[in-house]
């Protein structure tokens, strides 16, 4: 198990270009096996996430072949249709395979899917979409087990704007038999990505990125090459790590609207922000002033997947921040390792009360939960001292070289076996 050593203290100053979005990589590579042809996927991070989504499409009987930074799938030969409970269980995305397969095969059987452990994340909303397209759905020995004679079209409302199932209905409606809206969907840029991705297939997808999606059925998709957005939550991640350490660091590849509302926060905490095209510029003398308050939301709020780093953020800034968490109910696990560092935070339910402090203090740190991780590896690299943070294999489902590019900017941070 690796470890990583950091050095806290120093400022940051360069570049830094950003992986394609892994919430839009694993879709993708769900969708891809809605053909027989060849799909390339490029500049694909290398990401434990990706490796078993693409485990579950050989599964299945698909090729999966990485070369330079790219992945192409070649699923003519698919045929299995239950997806192994172990390596579900390991990733959160492997719902997604429900719509896709169900569209290739009208069979599915899935064990639940795992993940970090940031609460229930029940996927009620997913099944009920599929039902409504036509979709027979029971739950059978821990598996869901799905079956489609024929696909037909739907106007679905979502209860919620689940990603997810706002995703899978997509798949599971794209060669569906006539015309299906979702209503209340969700508008991450990863769904645009989607639509456009489908689109190029030959699909038929308009409205992603609004709350009405349409989707007109189509009798076959054809094979192509894709480029994904890039990682907004991945860019984050570094500017916030450079609000926190001080210094000057552009990040380059996300585009503004797809992260306003961090950009908002940040400005707020004292940070000047330039954007030219997709290259946001942060300057930061590390003095923080904390947010007032903080509340997650479905986008364009501010995104679950930056919380537990805007924690870490407000713990060393001056002031107060309440901080909510309304998306998910167990995503202060990082909680406790930051108080150890110093940080005065109190948790109630999913609001954290965040009293700044001077500094933190180097520690032993163990990451729970892919952003956890991240957020205690910023708060390692302003601490004073030195700290450790182990159990990276959580870390290494979001991020590909975190300490690699950490380190290009300034950072003091190793790599090691523990």
């Amino acid at each position: 198990m690796d470890k990583f050593i950091i050095e806290g203290g120093n400022r940051l100053c360069g570049a830094v270009q950003t992986q394609s979005a892994k919430n839009s990589v694993l879709v993708l590579l769900a969708a891809s096996i809605l053909t027989e042809e060849q799909v390339t996927i490029e500049n694909v991070p290398h990401i434990s996430d990706v490796l078993h989504m693409s485990e579950i499409l050989q599964k299945l009987g698909a090729d999966v072949c990485f070369a330079d930074g790219n992945v192409t799938i070649s699923s003519g030969n698919a045929a299995e249709r239950d997806l192994s409970s172990h390596l579900t269980r390991e990733l959160r995305s492997s719902v997604f395979m429900l719509g896709s397969v169900l569209t290739r095969f009208k069979h599915a059987r899935i064990s639940y899917p795992g993940g970090c452990d940031i609460g229930l994340r029940p996927i009620d909303l997913h099944l009920f979409g599929l039902k409504k397209l036509g979709v027979k759905t029971e739950e059978r020995d821990g598996y869901i087990v799905c079956n489609a004679e024929k696909l037909v079209g739907a106007n679905i409302h979502l209860d919620f704007p689940s990603v997810g199932a706002t995703e899978n209905i997509i798949l599971a409606s794209v060669k569906a038999q006539g015309e299906t809206v979702i209503t209340n969907a969700a508008k991450e840029p990863e769904i645009r990505d989607l639509q456009d991705f489908l689109n190029q297939m030959g699909a038929g997808v308009r409205g992603a990125g609004t709350d009405t999606i349409v989707v007109r059925g189509v009798q076959r998709l054809h094979g192509t090459r894709f480029t994904p957005i890039r990682d907004r939550i991945e860019a984050g991640t570094f500017l916030i790590a450079c609000a926190m350490c001080g210094g000057e660091v552009c990040v380059e590849g996300v585009k503004r609207q797809n992260i306003a509302a961090l950009i908002n926060k940040l400005s707020e905490n004292t940070c000047k922000i330039h954007i030219e095209n997709d290259k946001i510029y942060i300057r930061s003398n590390g003095k923080l002033r904390s947010n007032r308050h903080i509340e997650t939301l479905p986008f364009p709020g501010f995104p679950t997947d930056l919380q537990a780093q805007m924690t870490s953020l407000n713990s060393i800034a001056a002031g107060a921040c309440i901080l909510t968490e309304n998306l998910f109910e167990t995503r202060f696990r990082h909680v406790p390792e930051l108080i150890r560092m110093g940080a005065d935070i109190t948790v109630k339910d999913r609001t954290a009360l965040v009293r700044g402090v001077e500094r933190l203090h180097g520690a032993v740190l163990s990451a729970e939960d892919l952003r956890g991780g991240a957020a205690l590896t910023l708060a390692a690299l302003c601490a004073e001292g030195k700290s450790e943070v182990c159990n990276l294999s959580h870390i290494d489902r979001g991020y590909d070289g975190l300490d690699k590019k950490l380190r290009a900017v300034g950072a003091k941070i190793e790599r090691v076996r523990a």
